[in-house]
């Protein structure tokens, strides 16, 4: 078996299980934000159920238009908070104790190794870097999993991505998940499970696997999953709230396809509009001129991003045509580049730094883009009016080149700034 199927296998109760097969599974964790959790509240209480299953295996986080940007949004983040309240559940983060949910709980150990999550959010994906299988599910779905624990789902069949070498100066996780996604469309992996290892993998740190497996659901993906090794280890060692379990592939195990690149020859990649799979070479398009740069987001809002983008523009300016919104995924993040002046160094560049939350990404508020309007985002969508105006564009990018493009006032590389 996979490690997808070993964890479905393990979940349903079962010696095995096999691509095709439809389980019913026990899940570690259930997910849902201010959007889609009013739906799963509601329906939750269509069903009767007098509790949700366990207390502490619900999460709420309300992060997409929290802070609350409107009245329609203050009525959303109210219905999750009064559930939580009603029903007592542990893990009800409010604005001030929250953050992106797909930083935020990864960061809190709140998922570990082994685990079977569900959330109402696509990008739930994001948990599989962990060794954990995450995937995102209907509010609906939520709703019948918060009163049994259990999920149904139709086991996928895996497609294994193996990275040679090492990478390229400034490239990370984001430009390979860039990269593969500009190779095999934005449904090559449709309903499958994406497997990545090889050198690189072996070698790219937590954060990069989160950013990888975050996009998995861009080329269609049921889920994106790392084999755990070391680095897993090293994250989740001291943060896990709870037991957790290594799982890994058989060496015969089956995979619909295999393949494989040659990180050498992967350069800093940026998704054009309007799809994360129209990818060219960031070197290519700087004749790209741009309105407002972003970097955070549940892809590449984490410490690590922030240093990145902060050894890029340290000392120098946001260019006078450029607005630059900088977003710590959650509000620890904040807190730690606040110590290491990162903030600093972004304020002195005159950016403006944003508590956690969604936000521009989906757009929501800080940040929405008018007519003709141009963005860089580390985020991991471009669709037709994903910031904005539905004539605005968005341009999908690694922290460095973020940060290199909002002084250069157009799309450019950390070499241009003769870094």
């Amino acid at each position: 078996m996979t490690i997808t199927e070993r964890i479905f296998a393990a979940h349903a109760g079962k010696k095995e299980v096999s691509a095709g097969e439809l389980i019913n599974a026990k899940v570690d964790l259930i997910l849902a934000n201010d959007i889609t959790a009013p739906i799963a509240i509601q329906e939750f209480k269509k069903t009767g159920a007098k509790e949700v299953f366990n207390k502490e295996r619900v999460a709420f986080i309300p992060d997409h238009f929290a802070p609350q940007k409107d009245i329609k949004a203050a009525e959303q983040c109210k219905m999750l908070k009064d559930f939580s309240k009603e029903y007592r559940l542990g893990l009800y983060f409010e604005v001030g104790r929250m953050g992106v949910e797909h930083a935020l709980l990864p960061e809190q150990g709140l998922v570990v190794p082994g685990d079977l999550v569900i959330g109402a959010d696509s990008h739930t994906c994001t948990y599989g870097a962990l060794g954990a299988f995450a995937t995102g599910v209907g509010s609906t779905d939520v709703a019948a999993a918060m009163a049994t624990g259990e999920c149904w789902f139709k086991v996928p069949e895996s497609i294994k991505f193996i990275y040679h070498g090492t990478l390229n100066k400034w490239v990370g996780g984001k430009d390979l998940i860039l990269h593969t996604i500009g190779d095999i469309g934005v449904d090559g992996a449709l309903y499958r499970a994406m497997e990545f290892e090889g050198e690189a993998i072996k070698n790219l740190p937590m954060y990069g696997r989160l950013t990888m497996c975050n996009m998995a659901i861009e080329a269609g993906g049921k889920n994106g999953i790392i084999i755990p090794d070391k680095m897993t280890e090293e994250y989740v060692k001291g943060r896990a709230r709870r037991p957790y379990v290594f799982y890994s592939s058989d060496a015969n195990a089956h995979y619909v396809g295999v393949r494989e690149y040659d990180c050498s020859k992967i350069p800093l990649t940026v998704s054009c509009p309007h799809l994360p799979s129209n990818t060219k070479p960031a070197a290519e398009l700087s004749h790209i001129t741009i309105d407002q740069v972003v970097i955070g987001s549940c892809t590449n809002g984490r410490l690590e991003d922030l240093r990145e983008a902060a050894r890029v523009i340290r000392g120098k300016k946001v260019n006078p045509n450029v607005r630059l919104i900088v977003i710590p995924a959650t509000q620890r993040i904040y807190k730690d580049a606040m110590k290491e002046g990162l903030l600093d160094i972004f304020i002195d560049a005159e950016a403006v730094v944003s508590t956690p939350t969604c936000g521009p990404c989906l757009g929501g508020h800080m940040g929405i883009l008018a007519k003709g309007e141009r963005a860089l985002a580390t985020t991991n969508r471009n669709f037709v009016g994903r910031m904005g105006h539905p004539e605005s564009e968005v341009y999908l990018a690694n922290p460095a080149v973020a940060a290199a493009t909002a002084v250069l006032g157009k799309i450019g590389v950390p070499e241009e700034l003769g870094l």
